[in-house]
């Protein structure tokens, strides 16, 4: 089978540095989620471009802690994983 969205190994990298974020074949088809759920990161960021608050994010997904949604950008600026 071949994969169309296949990660460079910076991606993996990334992945496997930030603590929030999980990826498995097993849940979501390794979409990027934020740990312990199976809401996309991408839902997050699409929020954020939306206008949303993360208030709005964490209301419509109860599943994804406020620690998460504050630190998966904090992990993103971090050295180690740019």
């Amino acid at each position: 089978m071949i994969r169309l969205n296949k990660r460079s190994q910076k991606e993996e990298l990334m992945l496997k540095t930030i603590s929030t974020l999980s990826t498995s074949p097993d849940i979501m088809s390794e979409t990027p989620i934020f740990a312990g759920t199976r809401v996309p990161v991408q839902t997050f960021w699409d929020y954020l471009k939306a206008g949303e608050s993360i208030n709005d994010f964490l209301d419509r997904f109860p599943t994804v802690t406020r620690e998460q949604a504050i630190a998966f950008p904090e992990e993103l600026e971090q050295p180690s994983v740019l």
